[in-house]
């Protein structure tokens, strides 16, 4: 299994921003190599981390582009250092192709992106939400992604932690899906260290005996050798055998994905969070993420004030998406779902599939980037409540 341990409680409170913080999260919990390029509204994490990362030992780089920096970030994965790099939209685009390598060699890593509004160039300074299904579905081929989506510059930090953690524990690349006001907007943040620090399984024999894809443990999770040490191995971006040696036969094929799906699949429990209000007696449900998830409490408390049975689903995990969610929503009776997202709808479409449950589903999908104020989702809901 992946070791872990706990650090010592201490903390202090500053006022920082989002970006700031995610990458203070980071270095905290034991990044120590970072590449990147420059690219708003994320390159603060770069600026921040070029200074920090020499203080606590790690290395910075700039590389020359996106694509470079996500193969400098596997390839330090692999040698034994936990890595990250972080980008917008455009960028995420470029590294797709790299960060599939990624999950075919199992390599632990944090990508933060920083939402901005698309397509193309699109508005580099501000934000957006319309990268949901991009951070799912990044790359071509079967695989299952890990998404955190922080609506507060405290939980740019803590969730910079628990995507190392995860990352760590599953031996996956893990993206943190943060946004242009959250990762400029300044709030007080407690840089705390209680946490624990879950660092990737090691291999289980020898070298002589080691295979760098046998599974040994129910996890499905194969322990990591560090490149470089007496453990000699080979691995590739090719469908392999538990040798790491290229290996095209169907049978291989289904083993490894399945293998690459199940281990996420079957830790939902363990990944999936989300935070609730007054949902056991609602009837309407507001459901949202990150940024946009800001002014729910306060439309929702208004329509609770004045007689309505509503309640909110705050989404911290995008990815896997939480089909226990939806099932205990329809468990309990609710009635509608009203979807919000700063887009034209992505999200939303991961709703609809339970609509059988019980449940009808809208959503208030606007592609501005601009969040919505309470004032607007509490007219929005009241529309619902009364339909």
């Amino acid at each position: 299994m992946a070791s872990a341990s706990k650090k010592s409680s201490k903390s202090k409170l500053i006022l920082t921003t989002g970006n700031y913080a995610s990458a203070e999260g980071a270095i905290a919990v034991g990044c120590r190599f970072f590449a990147g390029y420059p690219i708003t509204p994320s390159s603060e994490i770069a600026h921040y981390m070029s200074r920090r990362l020499p203080q606590v030992g790690g290395s910075f780089v700039q590389m020359e582009d996106e694509l470079a920096s996500i193969v400098a970030v596997v390839g330090a994965s692999y040698a034994g250092a936990k890595a990250m790099t972080a980008t917008s939209g455009p960028g995420l685009s470029l590294m797709a192709e790299t960060v599939g390598l990624g999950f075919m060699l199992e390599a632990p890593l944090v990508i933060v992106t920083v939402m901005r509004g698309g397509p193309s160039t699109g508005q580099p300074t501000k934000a957006s939400q319309s990268d949901v299904m991009q951070t799912r579905y990044l790359s071509h081929g079967d695989y299952e992604t890990i998404v955190l989506a922080p609506s507060t510059v405290q939980e740019c930090y803590d969730f910079s932690v628990r995507a190392f953690n995860l990352a760590e524990k599953y031996r996956t690349p893990v993206i943190v899906a943060s946004d242009g006001i959250v990762g400029q907007m300044m709030e007080p943040v407690s840089y705390h260290s209680n946490f624990e620090v879950i660092n990737r399984k090691p291999p289980q024999v020898p070298p002589d005996k080691y295979q760098p894809f046998e599974i040994i443990d129910d996890d499905l999770i194969p322990g990591m050798a560090t490149a470089g040490t007496d453990y000699n191995f080979y691995v590739t971006g090719l469908t392999h055998d538990i040798t790491g040696s290229p290996d095209m036969t169907p049978e291989t094929e289904i083993t490894l994905v399945k293998r690459l799906c199940d281990k996420i699949r079957r830790a939902r429990p363990d990944i999936n969070d989300w935070e609730e209000l007054y949902v056991e007696d609602a009837e309407t449900v507001i459901l949202s993420y990150g940024i946009n998830a800001r002014g729910n409490p306060e439309a929702v408390e208004q329509a609770r004030k004045k007689g309505h049975k509503v309640g909110l689903v705050r989404l911290k995990t995008l990815w896997p998406f939480p089909d226990e969610l939806m099932e205990r929503l329809g468990k309990l009776g609710v009635k509608k779902v009203l979807v919000t997202e700063m887009n034209y709808g992505q999200l939303i479409r991961e709703v609809e599939r339970f609509r059988h449950l019980g449940f009808s589903v809208s959503g208030l999908l606007v592609p501005t980037t601009i969040p919505f104020a309470p004032s607007f989702i509490y007219e929005n809901l009241m529309k619902e409540v009364n339909r």
